[in-house]
Order: structure tokens, then C-alpha cells, then sequence
């Protein structure tokens, strides 16, 4: 059960950043993130209540899902949905991997959770891995403050999602239904983005494009639901830290998918800079382990 839930969410997240990166554009970011949450929280919760799974939840309970909400369906996505207008979606996974670094940090200030010494070394190899990344873009003569700014709000919104993991194990601890603190959690980071959209005086009219519908589509059910629901299962079954070990693979997929749909054209400091985030993340994982397949072992677990 966990490695195929695992293998999901490495190929539905993989696949979500070029669905993002079609939907920037003509339609303002906060309306996109709430049509998509929208949507998505609509199906769910629609659909726990038609299966008669649909479980109460306390005030507190409540408190934790708009935390969430605003945290990984709100802060997260306008900020990952901003920075796509500058960066190709295949770079923004990339720093979207070093949520396992943010994880260690977070759950040694919420939980208490000891940060292993091993943490201290993927920082180091992980940080000048993000520069050579995006060496030629920081360095290029064209390279404006936007590209500064799309890489700031992507580690932002990185940490947005970090936070919204803790609030997930913190619902786990509590033995409450994924999928219905799921649904609300993106029922209120949808209602948060509206609000934002009306401030921002911005049009919720839709684009009769089938490209931009198809990405919305994806992204709501696909990318919400199966993704958010596979990862947060893996969370509970086999902690954030590992589960975590998603980001570290699903960039692989999303800069194929750049390459061919985007034209993304690999660098050699950007391959030698994923090669270190990836080095980093992985010594993140092993920190407990001599041997990569005894850490994969639980993965495995029925």
C-alpha cells in the first residue's frame, strides 16, 4: 500500500507543475487557485457525505483545517501560481524538493521532533545546489528583479506546504478522517483566494480554452484529491519526513515534462545543482540508515 501511494504522488505532483504553468495567464492567479480548490473541496466533501464518511469535527478541529487551508491551498499555490509566470515549472519543483529541510525545521518547532545531525549537511549541500540551479537565470544580462522575486515565492510557498504537513500530522495524532480535514482545509484556502480575488477587483470569468479547463480539471481532481490525499496517507503511515521523500523524485519528472512541453534546456550547473539538492535530500532520509534499501523497507510494508 505505501509504495503505491508513494509512486502516486511522485507521478501526480510530477505532472501538476506544467498543468499550473497552463493555466498562467489570462486568468488572475487567486481565481485560478480557487476555482481548483474549489472544486476539488466540492467533490470531496460532496462525496464523503454521499458514502456516509463524512465525520464531524470540533471547533479546534476547524481552526487547524483554515490554518491548513491557508498555509498549503492559499499561500502555497499563489505563490508557486505567481513565480510560473517568470520561472519554467520544472525549476520551481525543484525548490519545491527542499520541503524536506523545512520539515525538519517545523517539526523541531511545533513537535519538538530533535533535528538529526545529518540536517546541517543537506543544508550545505542543498543551498549551493539551489544557486547552481539557477546560475545562468541570476547571472544572464536580461535576468530581471522577477526572477529573484518567482524564486523567493517559491521557497515561500515551499514552506507554506511544510506547515500544512505539520497541521496534517497534528490531525493524524487526533485520529481524524484525511480526507475530510483534506476537504475543508481546501474549502477554506479556496474561500481565502475568492476573497482576495474580490479585493483584488479581479474577473472570475472563465476562459472557453480547452487547454486552461483540461488544467483545471487536472489539477482539481488528479492533483488535489489524488495527490493531497496519496501524500497525506503516506504522512500518516510513514511520517512526514520520509513521506517527504516524494519532492525529492517528482522534479525529475516535472523537468522531463519542461524539457519537451516548454523547451526547457538543461544547463550543466543546473544538473550538477539537482544532483546536490538530491544528495542533500537523500542524506536526509538515511540519516537513520547505512543501506537506501533498508530505508525504503517501510515503503514497502503492508
Amino acid at each position: 500500500m505505501n509504495i503505491f501511494l508513494y509512486i502516486s504522488t511522485v507521478l501526480i505532483w510530477g505532472s501538476t507543475w506544467l498543468a499550473i504553468a497552463w493555466q498562467v495567464g489570462e486568468v488572475a492567479e487567486p481565481v485560478s487557485i480557487f476555482y481548483r480548490f474549489m472544486v476539488a473541496a466540492a467533490v470531496l466533501l460532496v462525496g464523503l457525505s454521499l458514502v456516509g464518511k463524512r465525520s464531524r469535527l470540533s471547533l479546534a478541529d476547524h481552526g487547524v483545517c483554515l490554518a491548513q487551508g491557508l498555509a498549503v491551498f492559499g499561500l502555497n499555490f499563489y505563490c508557486f501560481y505567481t513565480a510560473a509566470g517568470s520561472l519554467p515549472s520544472g525549476l520551481i519543483s525543484i525548490v519545491f524538493s527542499m520541503a524536506t529541510l523545512f520539515n525538519a525545521v517545523n517539526g523541531y518547532l511545533l513537535f519538538r521532533l530533535p533535528i538529526p545531525r545529518v540536517f546541517y549537511a543537506a543544508t550545505a549541500l542543498g543551498l549551493p545546489g539551489m544557486v547552481l540551479v539557477f546560475w545562468e537565470d541570476l547571472t544572464a544580462l536580461q535576468a530581471s528583479g522577477s526572477t529573484v522575486v518567482a524564486i523567493g515565492l517559491s521557497l515561500l510557498g515551499t514552506y507554506g506546504f511544510s506547515l500544512g504537513n505539520m497541521a496534517s500530522v497534528r490531525h493524524q495524532r487526533q485520529g481524524l478522517n484525511i480526507a475530510v480535514t483534506n476537504g475543508y482545509a481546501m474549502l477554506y484556502g479556496a474561500l481565502a483566494m475568492g476573497l482576495i480575488a474580490v479585493l483584488q477587483g479581479q474577473s472570475f470569468a472563465l476562459p472557453m480554452d480547452g487547454r486552461y479547463l483540461g488544467a483545471l480539471v487536472y489539477l482539481a481532481i488528479i492533483g488535489s484529491i489524488g495527490g493531497f490525499g496519496a501524500y497525506f496517507m503516506l504522512v500518516g503511515r510513514i511520517g512526514a519526513g520520509r513521506a517527504a521523500y516524494a519532492t525529492v523524485l517528482f522534479p525529475l519528472v516535472a523537468l522531463g515534462l519542461s524539457t519537451v512541453f516548454e523547451g526547457y534546456r538543461w544547463q550543466p550547473t543546473a544538473a550538477v545543482g539537482l544532483v546536490l539538492i538530491v544528495m542533500g535530500n537523500l542524506l536526509m532520509f538515511n540519516a537513520h540508515r547505512v543501506v537506501m534499501r533498508w530505508w525504503l523497507g517501510p515503503l514497502f510494508a503492508r
